[in-house]
């Protein structure tokens, strides 16, 4: 019997391999081509509440990246959403060309990177033409590399506006755009509806938001509104849009039913692969303010995960763990 390296890579491990935000976006955009191409699989999230109690909830994903020939396997669990260290998320690679297993990893980095990148994929599909300013609204894990990502795809952005309640998490992410760029600045506000009135993009990436709900209303003409799975939208964001669209119409029933009407519903107008492969349309008008649903998908997380294990390896990262000796 063989007995493949299987390489087990930490969070630290992880954190000292370098990828930027152009190879990120990429993978990903390679990965929803190829969904979107009917070649991947991609089965809805499976999401199972724990304990109301302790607000406890956790998520399983399934995936098949056809242009990799990868099988991935993602599991996370959260317990409760004030503290971000009782959030735990894995993700173990497949090599489908062997069927051999190769790489268990800690997904935290893996989602801080592919997170901003499915939205600036959505902004530059979708944000209105010419746009120039952006308010991003939160600075967890998910959000803290979402505006030098924007700025990546829509390197016109002239305003870079930021809303946040926790220090750390304001720091980095002002860190994270002066890394990338160190002659931009980022405008810290407070008043946020006033805020959004003003730009062009709005990206909602907070939990229990400490802001107000944002509205469609707000946004001018022809704006976009992106929520990351965000509690900080309000529940009829949605149906206010004039054009609504989401990553996985599956997983906005899961993780976005809040967003269904009196009658349990919850329509768009497109799945966003569909609209990064030019299938159909971003908007129907440049009027139009369009609202858009981000959920992960694992067919974002495995590209990501497979640059991330095979620089990882490159460089003697991990510990090799014999499973099958």
């Amino acid at each position: 019997m063989s007995h493949p390296e299987f390489r087990v890579l930490t969070r630290s491990d992880l954190a000292q391999v370098d990828i930027g935000p152009g190879e990120v976006i990429e993978a990903v955009r390679g990965g929803y081509l190829a969904l979107a191409a009917g070649d991947s699989r991609c089965p809805t999230k499976l999401m199972m509440p724990v304990s109301e109690q302790r607000d406890s909830v956790s998520y399983s994903m399934l995936g098949y990246d056809a242009s990799l020939e990868q099988v991935g396997f993602k599991t996370s669990y959260r317990q409760g959403t004030d503290n971000p260290d009782k959030y735990y998320t894995t993700i173990s690679l497949y090599d489908d060309s062997t069927g051999m297993p190769y790489a268990l990893m800690d997904c935290q980095r893996i989602g801080a990177s592919r997170t901003p990148a499915t939205t600036a994929l959505i902004a530059e599909c979708c944000a209105p033409a010419g746009a120039k300013s952006v308010l991003m609204l939160g600075t967890g894990v998910q959000g803290r590399n979402t505006l030098p990502y924007l700025v990546h795809t829509l390197p016109g952005l002239e305003r870079l506006m930021l809303h946040g309640t926790h220090p750390d998490g304001i720091e980095q992410s002002v860190r994270a755009v002066r890394e990338h760029d160190p002659d931009r600045e980022v405008e810290l506000v407070s008043d946020v509806p006033k805020a959004a009135s003003e730009a062009d993009i709005v990206v909602v990436a907070s939990g229990r938001a400490a802001h107000p709900k944002v509205e469609t209303n707000w946004v001018r003409p022809g704006g976009l509104i992106v929520s990351v799975a965000s509690k900080g939208v309000a529940s009829t964001a949605l149906r206010e849009a004039d054009y609504a669209l989401a990553t996985s119409e599956g997983q906005l029933g899961v993780t976005g039913s809040r967003f269904a009407d009196e009658h349990g519903n919850a329509t768009i107008n497109a799945e966003f692969p569909d609209v990064l492969a030019g299938r159909a349309p971003a908007r129907t008008s440049p009027e139009d303010r369009v609202f858009a649903f981000s959920s992960g998908m694992i067919i974002t997380d495995i590209p990501v995960a497979r640059a991330l294990a095979a620089r990882a390896t490159e460089q003697g990262r991990g510990q090799e763990v014999r499973l099958w000796s």
